[in-house]
């Protein structure tokens, strides 16, 4: 019996029992769970809880160093592509930049010009002092470009242009322009230096820019492209060419270059064009002594450490004495009257000195980071003057900077081309600024951004600059037209007669021909241009019927070419898609009588969407308004009775809108 009852105690887990140990291990039980209810821990849920944190921490610690890469890696992607999904990304880049270059800058001119500002003034501060006076002049450029309304920039383009080149000639006339070093470049207002040639290229810019964009054609004969924009950059070269100043020719050719490769130049043509353009750099290079001693040093023609090799032999053991952190920022030995000119064109070699082989890759990522900035504004512009003006300004401060770092560290001969706004120079900062400014200016004119600053309110920073809100880009009614007439001309080969609209009658003339009903922007097919003949028989399917210079599938009939396509009552492609009575694709979709998608959307005979939009017979909204009309084509469409189509008419029998 005892056996037994044992045995049944065992089976019943509800059975009550007189054993203690029973009835201490679930009391014990029932309080753990209550302390669990509570949120209480108990000495084994902590021992669990540690072994289990345990092996997390073993798994994280023994994850390979691949794995932790590439999750690093992850992330800074995902935040990247985050940043730069802002519709204001490419603004608030800019100005960062602007600060970042602006403010370092000023830090690395103060370090290198304190020497040589002791030696020649008696005040570490003298040289530092002028870069801080045009670094806010700057400033306060940079701000105006912002604000400056992209209609009233194109205006002034041509002034601007104008008064930039008097100013190069008017610098030529002694007791006008002050002679320095053999070189007359400069005015001298109040005790400033101003230098025409770095202003004359912020105006080649903007008006290269508006010349180019006005003259935009698909297949612009190349007298539009070269005229007159080579004859005036030939001049501007010839004028800087005569102080002389190289470095700033080559930078002008550098601009033109680019405004014509963004214009759609021909390869072969832009090709002669850099080929005659280095070919005449090298003879310049070589007509003048110190230019023809320095090309012969990086040669290795001449082997003269105290000669034309000295200061790039000079920046080559500033760079070797920074290593990769190098000796501290102030610290450079170079600057101690070692390398001349530290504080302009070669303050990359007291970068590397001071700040070392980090610091040096600093400044390139800087530009790198520029670099793709400025490219993505003008991808995203939908303005072509924005574009142009925005991409040659990125091209032209990018190839400054790889000039002046490659003659720096050795791969390049030494040409006295500034590092823009690091070096010291008071009216190349003031340029550089202004550039940017009105690359901050294009930023604020992306599709993208003009949405998301015309919809919300201005941020604490637009608060505090109070700065306009951009208009959206708008062709004007002149390009519209000259894009219609180069469409026709490509397309037909000759500019057509003006056809009369409407049908043939007494007095009226002949019959417009299918080709001249279509729309322009259907004459140029995906596959090419096509106009006449072919482009009719490419269009028109077999079986088909016709109307308004629109073909549309018959039953029984294969519909085929860029409008329609399929065979039997099907209708597919870009048109049409679908089977039987089955309507689908960017026109139609749905099953049935149901038709739905851009086009039309709705269920029975309801049609609605951003095409239709009602009940019924009705249909109502942006496409067509009113109920139980039969609709009319505006142009290029055609139909029965009972289609309708997507052209905006209003309500009416047979109206017009």
């Amino acid at each position: 019996m005892s056996a037994a009852s044992t045995d049944l105690s065992s089976d019943d887990a509800d059975a009550p029992t007189d054993d203690p140990d029973v009835h201490s291990h679930t009391d014990a039980d029932g309080v753990a769970k209550d302390r669990a209810a509570n949120g209480e821990t108990t000495p084994s849920t902590r021992r669990s809880r540690s072994r289990a944190d345990a092996r997390a921490f073993d798994t994280r610690t023994h994850a390979g160093p691949v794995e932790m890469v590439g999750t690093a890696l992850s992330t800074i992607a995902e935040g990247t592509r985050s940043l730069l999904g802002r519709p204001l990304a490419s603004y608030h880049l800019i100005l960062t930049m602007a600060f970042l270059l602006t403010a370092f800058g000023l830090v690395m001119v103060l370090s290198a010009s304190s020497v040589e500002g002791y030696s020649q003034d008696g005040s570490a501060y003298g040289l530092f002092a002028t870069q801080v006076v045009f670094a806010l002049l700057g400033v306060v450029v940079f701000y105006l470009t912002l604000r400056l309304p992209v209609r009233l920039l194109r205006r002034m383009a041509a002034p601007l242009m104008v008064v930039t080149t008097v100013l190069l000639a008017l610098v030529l006339i002694p007791g006008v322009g002050t002679l320095s070093q053999g070189a007359r470049r400069w005015f001298v207002i109040s005790g400033l230096s101003v230098q025409p040639s770095e202003l004359v290229k912020v105006a080649l810019c903007v008006w290269g820019a508006h010349l180019l964009a006005s003259r935009r054609r698909d297949n612009a004969p190349l007298k539009e492209l070269l005229i007159p924009l080579l004859p005036v950059g030939l001049l501007i070269c010839l004028l800087i060419i005569l102080e002389p100043n190289l470095s700033t020719t080559i930078t002008i050719a550098i601009i033109i270059g680019t405004l014509l490769w963004f214009a759609g130049l021909p390869i072969k043509v832009f090709s002669a064009f850099a080929l005659t353009g280095a070919g005449i750099a090298i003879v310049l290079a070589l007509v003048e002594g110190y230019r023809s001693q320095r090309v012969m040093s990086f040669l290795g023609g001449i082997d003269d450490p105290q000669g034309a090799g000295y200061q790039a032999r000079q920046a080559t053991y500033a760079l070797a004495n920074g290593g990769v952190f190098g000796v501290g920022l102030g610290q450079s030995r170079a600057k101690w009257n070692y390398l001349p000119n530290a504080h302009n064109d070669f303050i990359f070699a007291i970068i590397g000195e001071e700040l070392g082989l980090i610091g040096g890759l600093l400044v390139v990522a800087l530009f790198v980071i520029f670099t793709f900035v400025g490219l993505r504004i003008a991808h995203r512009s939908t303005d072509p003057f924005l574009r142009l003006m925005t991409a040659t300004i990125t091209v032209l401060i990018t190839t400054q900077a790889l000039i002046n770092i490659g003659y720096v560290i050795g791969l390049l001969p030494v040409t006295g081309i500034q590092l823009p706004l690091l070096s010291a120079g008071g009216t190349s900062t003031l340029t550089v600024l202004a550039m940017l400014g009105l690359l901050a200016n294009a930023a604020r004119h992306e599709p993208e951004a003009v949405v998301a600053l015309s919809t919300s309110r201005p941020g604490r920073l637009g608060r505090i600059l109070r700065l306009p809100t951009p208009v959206a880009y708008k062709p004007s009614r002149a390009e519209v037209l000259r894009d219609r007439l180069d469409v026709r001309r490509s397309g037909s080969g000759s500019t057509p007669a003006p056809v009369r609209r409407g049908r043939p009658g007494p007095g009226r003339g002949p019959a417009p021909t299918p080709e001249a009903k279509r729309p322009v922007w259907r004459r140029v097919l995906p596959g090419g241009r096509r106009s006449g003949a072919a482009a009719e028989a490419t269009v028109r399917p077999a079986g088909a019927t016709r109307g308004a210079g629109r073909y549309r599938a018959g039953a029984g009939s294969e519909a085929s070419g860029p409008g329609f396509r399929g065979a039997g009552s099907e209708a597919s492609g870009p048109g049409f898609r679908g089977a039987g009575s089955e309507a689908s694709g960017p026109g139609f979709r749905g099953a049935g009588s149901e038709a739905s998608g851009p086009g039309f959307r709705g269920a029975g005979s309801e049609a609605s969407g951003p095409g239709f939009r009602g009940a019924g017979s009705e249909a109502s909204g942006p496409g067509f308004r009113g109920a139980g009309h039969s609709w009319r084509p505006r142009s290029g469409y055609s139909g029965t009775p009972s289609r309708s189509q997507l052209r905006g008419y209003s309500g009416g029998p047979a109206r017009r809108r």
